[in-house]
């Protein structure tokens, strides 16, 4: 069995942002050969996601406000987590929610996805670089 690991990294412009990797991903699992087997996507910092589900307009505003009403950034005292210094507390709560991976079959060289899955960083306290794991192992 071979294994592959490569790291995409981010750097956003606002403390929330979904990206789509989906090609990125895909570039990986060409780079690494491998045709059959597990690919593995995940957020390496506590306050971003890794998540799969449909590239839609929409649906990405109506998740991001979703998310903003179970845990909204402001006001920023009702954190415990911010007595720290850190102004980020919502962002973990909202990391918790969208996951920290994902895990996709590969078959026959390609992500084995179902009809409109796509993969996505989602990122909850940007404007610095961050970086997502990918993962691949198989034959």
């Amino acid at each position: 069995m071979k294994s592959f690991r490569k790291e995409l990294w981010f750097e956003t412009k606002s403390r929330r942002e979904y990206i789509n990797i989906t090609q990125r991903v895909r570039e990986a699992l060409r780079e690494s050969g491998i045709r059959e087997g597990l690919c593995l996507v995940n957020a390496m910092h506590i306050t971003a996601s890794v998540y799969i589900n449909d590239d839609e307009s929409g649906l990405i505003q109506d998740y991001d406000d979703w998310l903003e009403k179970l845990a909204p950034h402001e006001p920023t005292s009702h954190y415990r987590h911010n007595r720290t210094g850190e102004d980020n507390g919502d962002a973990h709560l909202k990391r918790q929610v969208m996951g920290r991976q994902v895990v996709v079959a590969v078959t026959d060289g390609d992500l084995d996805f179902g009809p409109w899955e796509q993969i996505f960083y989602a990122e909850f306290d940007g404007r610095r670089r961050k970086r997502a794991l990918v993962k691949i192992i198989g034959e």
